[in-house]
């Protein structure tokens, strides 16, 4: 739906399971369709898609499905003004864990898979819509290995800049304005502010002017609110960094991690987290100083039953929370992140037009937090995120 400052805000359909064409569409006309009823039934209603490369590979062989798909848009008032590029595979019922880093911008698939998209959202979305496709950090930081890393890291370059343009040739041909952006999360290979800044920094330089400015105008950052939470980062420190250095905020997904004081009745009702399908790295941290990071929860709580450890006063866990509520006991969220970014963007707004909620882990959540219907959740949600944008003068 459009807001106030351009923006354009949906949910993002990796909520819901489907890897071929005709599944995501099912879960289109059956879930998608009945938030848009309850949320925005008289008024343009935008989408955040998720397309695997599966059923990116169908729509785009496909012209009486594209057909389909624009009449269905047509008839129920909705538009796609974005695509979550990061999962290439499977990312429902089964392990994805690191696979979802794979394949990674050292490979021509995941070249090609990013380019198809933003060609499929060229024919499905209105003409002349900004449009954008969000994607992994560039790597996962296992894959990259010491005696190959010089090697990957020119690869990484490569194709970025391959993607880069074929994002130019699409918004000279479109007129539209068209861009992609990187999700640092922890233990990606960019995974906070910092390492954003170093790797764009390190992009440019490698790149004659006006390849440079090419860059700087088509990659950017999808700024998920959860991931920085995460890093203990604050959006002030991280967006006005971000910003200084001539790095585009292409889109900002809001999303809330879990927080928690390591007591020993927290660290207990915490295993009940402990799930088979996705990453949720975990960052402990004393008085916000990062002290150790763990690649899975089950490592971090391995590590807790040693004996002699410091486990600092407080842990940051990545494992989207729903946004309308918090936690149960013994457990806090990280939506004042949220806030603050939503407070800082109303007193300086329209660097990026691009928001999406993404709770992706509804599956997964431990009964006592999940709804009955996911339908009913992906409402309650949007009416917490549409007061915050009200509170601060963005709805």
């Amino acid at each position: 739906m459009n807001l106030r400052h351009g923006i354009h805000f949906g949910y993002c359909t990796n909520i819901h399971r489907g890897e071929t064409w005709a599944e995501v569409f099912d879960s289109l006309r059956t879930h998608t369709d009945a938030v848009r009823r309850r949320v925005a039934p008289d008024r343009p209603y935008g989408i955040g898609l998720r397309l695997g490369a599966t059923a990116a590979e169908e729509l785009s062989a496909s012209t009486e499905q594209r057909d389909v798909l624009r009449r269905w848009l047509d008839e129920t008032n909705s538009y796609v003004f974005t695509i979550n590029g990061f999962p290439y595979g499977s990312f429902h019922g089964t392990r994805v864990k690191e696979q979802v880093f794979q394949p990674d911008w050292t490979t021509e698939e995941r070249l090609i898979y990013t380019n198809r998209l933003f060609d499929l959202l060229d024919q499905i979305a209105p003409p002349g819509q900004e449009i954008s496709v969000s994607t992994l950090p560039a790597s996962f930081k296992e894959f990259i290995r010491p005696e190959t890393a010089k090697e990957q890291r020119a690869a990484i370059r490569t194709n970025l800049k391959a993607c880069s343009e074929h994002i130019e040739d699409l918004r000279e041909r479109s007129g539209r304005e068209v861009h992609l952006g990187l999700e640092p999360e922890p233990l990606g290979l960019v995974e906070n502010t910092a390492e954003v800044i170093a790797f764009f920094q390190d992009l440019f330089d490698q790149a004659g002017p006006e390849e440079s400015e090419r860059l700087r105008r088509n990659l950017g950052v999808n700024y998920d609110t959860c991931h920085l939470a995460v890093e203990y980062e604050s959006p002030e420190t991280a967006v006005g960094a971000i910003r200084d250095a001539g790095i585009r905020v292409s889109k900002i997904h809001i999303s809330s991690a879990l927080r928690l004081q390591p007591t020993s009745e927290a660290l207990q009702r915490l295993r009940e987290f402990q799930e088979g399908v996705y990453f949720h790295q975990v960052i402990v941290a004393q008085d916000r100083q990062i002290l150790c990071r763990f690649k899975d929860l089950h490592d971090a709580l391995a590590w807790s039953a040693e004996p002699s450890v410091e486990l600092g006063d407080e842990w940051r866990v990545h494992f989207h929370t729903p946004l309308h509520t918090k936690p149960e006991a013994c457990f806090d969220d990280t939506r004042d992140h949220i806030s603050a970014l939503l407070a800082l963007y109303a007193h300086d707004p329209g660097w990026c037009h691009h928001f999406e909620f993404e709770t992706y882990t509804w599956e997964v959540l431990p009964p006592a937090m999940r709804s009955q219907n996911v339908v009913d959740q992906l409402v309650a949600e949007y009416g917490w995120c549409l007061g915050e944008f009200a509170r601060y003068g963005l709805a």
